[in-house]
């Protein structure tokens, strides 16, 4: 029995030591390739920005979108509530940016459980251009972003386009360890498949597509009732024979936490939309919990009698990577993110609990919603009165 224990712990820290070190790598890799992202297009792009309430910072960051170093394009920003306080800070972008070809759609109608879709089919009568750029309204970016979106699409075969996030906190805490979720554990474990060229999915900070790619498969209504919109999208869009680019952008994902409850459901809400369209590869995941993982393997080398030395060396190896991993995150997104290397072993351990809730339990929190997740993402609201057009 004291050799399983031994064998069960190496097997812990080998797995977990190694995606450790691949993530990494992989970031080191891709800060190269941010380094010699090209960022010169012409193509005109359409940027389309459902929106739901006054969140915060929400001026700064949909300034962003209209403050674009780039030749034509157009913003259209949506809202279903027609007493939305979003809308004064659209007006107010209007206004300031009179340059700028910007839109604002105020529309009641739901076409399904997922009203983020809805917003984006009352945008697309108004969209003048092929190029559509979807963005979530807590993302901020820079003059050069449509510049290194669009850039993507000289390349015939790419029929989608999505880039990576990290998190900059908005306020205390609670939402520097939310935004550490992003960057920490996110950003590295996407970049693994994402390098290889692997990607049948996009990411909610950007997804841009071609306009007849997206008809191709139904237009937005064929996502009407997916929770994984932005998955099902890359999806579909491979489906068809194309590929989905990973832009050599990170965008800035604006993080606020008003509580630890808020946080707890927002990351379990992230993790039952993986382990719904991803089961396998979310249950082999559990070896990014690095920090969990080498405590528990440490306790079986107690279990199975080892000197001391062998007990917490493997545990000392295991917290020097994941600190490198923190730290060349940080290093690479240029300081937009959470330095905070004295959280790490909290964020860790708060990643374990909603790792263990994502597998008990069906139901999501989204806003106000409160949804039921079926087989592949698919969303049952019943308290929703859908309205067909």
């Amino acid at each position: 029995m004291p050799n399983a224990y031994a064998m069960l712990g190496l097997m812990v820290v080998a797995c977990s030591g190694a995606y450790l070190t691949v993530a990494i790598a992989s970031v080191v890799r891709f800060r190269r390739r941010l380094d010699a992202a090209p960022r010169r297009a012409d193509l005109p792009v359409t940027v389309l920005k459902p929106l739901c309430g006054a969140e915060v910072d929400l001026e700064r960051n949909l300034r962003s979108f209209c403050d674009q170093d780039y030749g034509t394009y157009q913003v259209i920003f949506a809202v279903r509530d027609p007493h939305d306080p979003a809308i004064a800070v659209v007006e107010a972008l209007i206004a300031a940016f009179p340059d700028t070809d910007i839109a604002l759609v105020v529309d009641e109608r739901v076409y399904g459980a997922n009203l983020k879709i809805s917003n984006l089919a009352n945008m697309m009568p108004q969209a003048k251009h092929d190029i559509l750029v979807i963005s979530d309204s807590d993302m901020r970016v820079g003059r050069d972003y449509l510049q290194t979106v669009a850039a993507t699409f000289a390349d015939p075969r790419v029929g989608a386009a999505t880039c990576l996030y990290s998190g900059s906190a908005g306020g205390g805490m609670l939402s520097r360890l939310g935004a550490m979720f992003i960057n920490d554990w996110f950003l590295p474990s996407a970049l693994i498949p994402a390098l290889r060229d692997e990607l049948t999915f996009c990411f909610g900070a950007t997804m841009a597509v071609r306009r007849d790619a997206l008809e191709a498969f139904g237009g937005f209504a064929a996502l009407a009732d997916v929770l994984a919109d932005d998955y099902m999208l890359g999806n579909l869009v491979t489906q068809q024979g194309s590929k989905v680019a990973l832009v050599p952008y990170v965008v800035d994902n604006v993080v606020f936490e008003p509580s630890l409850m808020a946080l707890f459901l927002h990351e379990v809400r992230w993790a039952r939309t993986i382990r719904n369209v991803k089961p396998m590869g979310y249950a082999l995941a559990t070896v990014t919990d690095a920090l969990p993982l080498a405590v528990a393997a440490a306790g079986l080398f107690h279990l199975a009698a080892w000197p001391a030395w062998a007990v917490w060396s493997p545990l000392a190896a295991m917290i020097v990577l994941r600190l490198a991993l923190h730290l060349v995150v940080h290093d690479t997104i240029k300081g937009r993110g959470t330095f905070a290397p004295w959280l790490i072993p909290l964020r860790d351990l708060l990643s374990l609990c909603v790792r263990i809730a994502a597998y008990f339990g069906t139901t999501v929190h989204w806003r106000d919603q409160v949804l039921t997740v079926r087989d592949n993402s698919y969303l049952e609201d019943a308290s929703l009165a859908k309205v067909k057009s």
